[in-house]
C-alpha cells in the first residue's frame, strides 16, 4: 500500500515542493525516513508513532518506509512531521489518498498529536498558491500564511482536528490574516538637543538610502542620532512589507501572524558572529543583514566588530543580497539595507579633545580606525563628526522641527525618485542608481565638474566615490527641489566625504 502527501523544503525565501512517499512493505516491522533527511527529520518517526498513539491508532506490522522525494534535497527541520503523518495514514486507509494530496502540509508534532507552530508558513503559502493547493498548517502558523489571500490555509490545533477536517466530520474554517502591527513609537528627533549638522545628515541618508558613518567621542549622541532614523522613513509599501515578512518568517520572528509596515530596525552586538551577521548556521538561516532588509542596520562600535565580518558586508552592500555557502547548498536572502555605524575616533574616544587626549595621538586613532578597510569606508555615502553637546544646548528648548516635519520632506523626495527610476528595474532611489543612470538624472554643468574634478585630485576620489558624491548630490537637489544639481548640492555632498578621505 502506497500514498504522497506533500509539504515544502526551504530554500532561502523559496519554499519547494517535496513529496513525502509512504509505502507499507512486507517484512520485519520497521519505519524509516529516507531522502536526505536531517536529525529533526529523522527523529519524526518517534513523534509521529507517538502522535498516532494518543489516538489510538496502531501502526501495522509491516515495514513502513518514508521517502522525501526529490532525495538528493537536503531536508531540514521538524515541520515534516505533519506530511509524514498524513501519508501514512492515507497509506493505512484511514484518510482518503486524493484529499490528503490535494494540499501542502506543514507542522511540528508534539508526542501527544498537538500541533506546534513552524517557522516559513508565509513562503510555504506562497508555493502552495502558486500550485492550486490549500494549505494546512498549525493554528499559530495560520494567521501568518492566510496573508496568502490566493491560498486557502486551515489551521488546526492538533493532528485530530486534521483528521476530522480531511474526513469531513469536523470542516475546520479557513485561517484568517493576521492584523497590521503598529509596533512601538518611533523616537522623535525633536528629542536630540544640538547636533544639526547630524540631523541634517538624518534627513538626506533617509531620503536617498545613503549609507551613514557617524565618528565622535563617547556621549555624544552618535546612537541617539542613528535611533531615530526609522521615523524619518516612509512605510513600507504594500511589496516591501512582503518582502520583509518572508525574511521574518523563515527566521520565525512573527508574531501571531501579525505583519508590520514599520521599517525594521537591527542593531546586533559587536559580538556577534558573522553567522548571526550574514546568515548562516545549520539551517542556513538569514541573518541580520537580511533581517534589516527595507529597513536599518545600526553598527554601533563599528572597529570593535569582527574584521572578517566587516569584509563580508562589502558584497551585500553593493548587491543588495547575500549568499550563504555550505557544502551542500547555496542560498540567497535580501539584504538591501541602509547602514548606520558608529565609531569613536579612537579606542579611549577622546582624540579629538586636547584636554583628554592620550600620549599616543594620533597614532591611537590611526590604528583603531584602521580596523576599518579603506574599501569599507568607501561605501559611507555620508561621513560625519558627531562634536559633544555643549551645557548651553542641553539647556535649550526642544527644536523647532520633529520627526514628523522632516519625515514629510524625506517622503517628497521618496516620490520623486519613485517617479524618476519608474521603468528601471530594482532601483528606488538614488543609492540605486547605476553609473550610467546617473549619466542621466545628475548631469553636472561646467561650474560643478571644475568643483568635483579639484576635490577628486585633493582627496584621492576613487570612481566609486565619484559616483557616491553625485547621488548624495542627487538626492540633496531632491530635497531642495531642485530639477538639476548645483554647485551647492555637490559642495555639500563633497562635505560628507572629507572624513577618512586621503589628501594629497
Amino acid at each position: 500500500m502506497q500514498a504522497a502527501a506533500y509539504t515544502v523544503a526551504f530554500d532561502g525565501l523559496s519554499a519547494r515542493t517535496v513529496e513525502v512517499q509512504c509505502a507499507l512493505t512486507p517484512g520485519m516491522p520497521a519505519f524509516s525516513v529516507v531522502g536526505l533527511p536531517d536529525k529533526a527529520v529523522s527523529e519524526a518517526r518517534d513523534r509521529v508513532r507517538s502522535a498516532l498513539s494518543a489516538l489510538s491508532i496502531s501502526l501495522p506490522s509491516r515495514r513502513i518506509t518514508v521517502n522525501l522525494s526529490p532525495a538528493a534535497l537536503p531536508k531540514e527541520g521538524a515541520h515534516f512531521d505533519l506530511a509524514i503523518a498524513l501519508s501514512l495514514l492515507a497509506a493505512i486507509e484511514v484518510l482518503p489518498r486524493d484529499a490528503v494530496a490535494g494540499s501542502l502540509a506543514l507542522g511540528e508534532l508534539s508526542l501527544d498529536g498537538a500541533l506546534v507552530p513552524v517557522a516559513g508558513a508565509l513562503p510555504a503559502a506562497l508555493t502552495a498558491a502558486e500550485e492550486g493547493r490549500g494549505l494546512i498548517c498549525p493554528r499559530g502558523s495560520g494567521a501568518e500564511a492566510a496573508w496568502v489571500a490566493a491560498c486557502q490555509v486551515i489551521g488546526a490545533a492538533s493532528l485530530l482536528e486534521v483528521v476530522q477536517h480531511v474526513t469531513g466530520q469536523a470542516p475546520l474554517a479557513p485561517a484568517e490574516a493576521g492584523e497590521v502591527q503598529d509596533g512601538p513609537a518611533p523616537q522623535d528627533l525633536r528629542d536630540v538637543k544640538g547636533q544639526e549638522r547630524g540631523k541634517r545628515a538624518l534627513e538626506i541618508a533617509a531620503a536617498g538610502r545613503h549609507h551613514l558613518m557617524l565618528l565622535g567621542t563617547p556621549g555624544s549622541g552618535k546612537s541617539m542620532l542613528a535611533a531615530r532614523l526609522p521615523g524619518l522613513l516612509p512605510p513600507l509599501s504594500p511589496t516591501e512589507a512582503l518582502e520583509t515578512s518572508m525574511v521574518r518568517s523563515r527566521a520565525g520572528e512573527i508574531d501571531e501572524g501579525g505583519i508590520s509596515r514599520q521599517r525594521p530596525f537591527r542593531a546586533p552586538h559587536h559580538t556577534a558572529s558573522m553567522a548571526a551577521i550574514v546568515g548562516g548556521g545549520r539551517q542556513a538561516l538569514p541573518g541580520e543583514v537580511s533581517l534589516a532588509h527595507n529597513g536599518v542596520l545600526f553598527l554601533d562600535e563599528l572597529p570593535e566588530f569582527s574584521r572578517s565580518v566587516l569584509e563580508t558586508l562589502r558584497q551585500p552592500i553593493e548587491t543588495g543580497e547575500v549568499m550563504v555557502a555550505r557544502a551542500r547548498a547555496h542560498v540567497t536572502y535580501p539584504c538591501r539595507f541602509l547602514l548606520v555605524a558608529a565609531a569613536n575616533p579612537c579606542r579611549c574616544g577622546y582624540l579629538s579633545d586636547a584636554a583628554r587626549a592620550c600620549t599616543r595621538a594620533p597614532a591611537c586613532g590611526e590604528d583603531y580606525l584602521g580596523r576599518i578597510s579603506g574599501p569599507l569606508m568607501d561605501r559611507f555615502d555620508l561621513r560625519i563628526e558627531v562634536p559633544p553637546v555643549a551645557i548651553e544646548d542641553l539647556d535649550a528648548p526642544p527644536a523647532g522641527e520633529g520627526s514628523a516635519e522632516v519625515a514629510a520632506r524625506v517622503a517628497e523626495a521618496r516620490a520623486v525618485q519613485a517617479a524618476r527610476y519608474a521603468d528601471a528595474a530594482q532601483v528606488r532611489t538614488n543609492a540605486d542608481a547605476s553609473g550610467a543612470q546617473l549619466e542621466a538624472v545628475a548631469p553636472l554643468d561646467a561650474e560643478g565638474r571644475t568643483l568635483v574634478s579639484a576635490a577628486a585630485r585633493r582627496f584621492g576620489l576613487s570612481a566609486r566615490g565619484y559616483h557616491r558624491v553625485l547621488r548624495v548630490a542627487r538626492t540633496i537637489a531632491d530635497l531642495d527641489g531642485s530639477a538639476a544639481i548645483r554647485r551647492p548640492h555637490l559642495a555639500e555632498a563633497l562635505s560628507y566625504r572629507l572624513i577618512g578621505a586621503r589628501e594629497d
